[in-house]
């Protein structure tokens, strides 16, 4: 089963519509999707925005929050080695710095990162990081 770090914004992505792409790809359950436990935090930080983005119900917005979050696998970033954080953080540096630890998590695993950012995607690509995954036609 491929493996893919899930960004933030995919999270969001899924919860403003019922029915998308995205949520689709996250339901087929043909791979195995990882995320640091910083995505719980930006969740948090989000919360309003998410609610008022969504086009469901808060109550339909939690319970697929809950369902996608279920989906994921959260690893402590206190495993992702010192040398992969700071190969992460000087990829993400001007561009975006919260998104270190999705990017240093691609890197300990060794797979792709899905992200909706192409500011961070195009800023990576510059870098040198070029994994990505692309969504299925």
């Amino acid at each position: 089963m491929k493996r893919v770090v899930v960004d933030t914004n995919i999270i969001f992505a899924a919860l403003r519509a019922k029915y998308s792409k995205v949520r689709a790809i996250l339901d087929q359950g043909r791979y195995q999707f990882y995320t640091p436990n910083f995505l719980i935090a930006e969740i948090f930080k989000h919360k309003e925005r998410i609610l008022r983005s969504s086009k469901s119900s808060e109550e339909e917005t939690y319970e697929y929050l809950i369902k996608t979050l279920n989906k994921l696998s959260f690893v402590n970033e206190n495993i992702i080695s010192t040398g992969n954080f700071i190969a992460a953080y000087k990829l993400c540096k001007e561009i975006d710095e919260d998104d270190t630890p999705f990017v240093a998590l691609s890197l300990e695993l060794d797979c792709e990162l899905w992200t909706k950012d192409e500011k961070l995607k195009e800023g990576l690509k510059r870098r040198g990081f070029n994994k990505f995954f692309e969504e299925p036609e």
